[in-house]
């Protein structure tokens, strides 16, 4: 009977055993991916990237971890070395430098971190995901508005000015600028006075002002991102020229899609790209890369040309923007 007993206790446990073996584990048990994002400027594009990450995060469970290298190559240097120290599992990243960069996220792909990169990327087999805006076509899509209204209301003659980026991100900068240049110089009767660099607003309001000053008779400024095209706007106003110069950009923002709502006349399209579905997508696909499923290396997205001639469709996407802003996702 004791040995009945002793026999019985013991399949009593394995049974008991088995059935915790068996359960599923709680969420705490469950390892989840950790990521870690980075941008490098703290604008509207930025903050819709982060929001976009946050939002894909937030929708299978994630921590995030999110920080700004405030266009630093030091500090952007520092970040990848805290994410390494941290063993995150994937960097989801803006590099500043396609050459700079690479060397601080190569360390961290050496210790088997996966690198997704957006918006700008760096040389070498480092990334796993590349993904962009089309930067030249975001650049020629501003390009060919700026070509019919030379062509409507300069009589195919115009002296265009450009404010570029070129000493911060020079290869996204050259993208967009030459598929400005493509088209507008397309037309014999251009001539481009000047072409500076400004991406803040307050630059750009300076070197436009000077640029101005120096060129009377200019009749067009593009600006390739958004505080340029801001700073643009606003130093066209301050001259006093508005409905003598034309203003064209890219990039979008609440301030940008208000002076283009503006009577004043001064900015007359802009060429977006769509920074929320970029944060997504990034995430998106470090989490893929990290379950070993299929994805294309690189991925191209179609920016959006809002122009003045349609209200309505410059005011759906003021809407969408304004509840992108305030958290509203869905």
């Amino acid at each position: 009977m004791k040995k009945h007993v002793a026999v019985g206790g013991i399949i009593t446990l394995m049974a008991i055993a088995a059935l915790i073996a068996g359960c599923p584990k709680s969420k705490e048990e469950v390892k989840q991916p950790k990521i870690a994002g980075i941008v490098f400027q703290d604008d509207q594009f930025f903050r819709l990237i982060q929001f976009g990450m946050n939002d894909a995060a937030k929708k299978v469970g994630i921590d995030l971890l999110v920080a700004n290298s405030m266009n630093m190559p030091g500090k952007e240097i520092q970040l990848v070395n805290t994410y390494i120290a941290r063993q995150v599992d994937a960097i989801v990243i803006s590099p500043i430098s396609t050459k700079a960069s690479a060397v601080a996220l190569k360390r961290a792909s050496d210790k088997g971190i996966k690198i997704i990169t957006y918006n700008s990327t760096v040389e070498g087999d480092i990334t796993s995901v590349y993904i962009e805006s089309d930067q030249g076509d975001l650049g020629a899509q501003s390009g060919k508005v700026a070509k019919k209204y030379i062509e409507d209301k300069l009589n195919g003659k115009a002296k265009v000015a450009i404010i570029a980026f070129k000493s911060q991100v020079p290869e996204q900068s050259d993208a967009r600028t030459n598929g400005f240049k493509k088209e507008i110089t397309s037309l014999p009767g251009v001539e481009i006075v000047a072409e500076q660099d400004a991406w803040l607003a307050e630059m750009a309001i300076k070197k436009v002002g000077d640029i101005i000053t120096a060129n009377q008779n200019v009749d067009i400024i593009w600006a390739a991102n958004e505080g340029g095209t801001v700073g643009a706007v606003m130093a066209v106003k301050n001259a006093g020229k508005g409905r003598k110069i034309a203003v064209f950009g890219t990039d979008t923002s609440e301030q940008l899609i208000s002076f283009l709502l503006s009577e004043d006349n001064i900015l007359q399209a802009i060429t977006g790209q769509r920074p929320f579905e970029i944060g997504s997508l990034a995430i998106e696909s470090a989490l893929k890369v990290l379950k070993g499923q299929t994805v294309d290396r690189k991925i191209s997205m179609a920016g959006v040309l809002l122009s003045r001639d349609d209200t309505q469709g410059v005011i759906s996407f003021q809407k969408r923007l304004k509840e992108l802003m305030a958290g509203d996702n869905k």
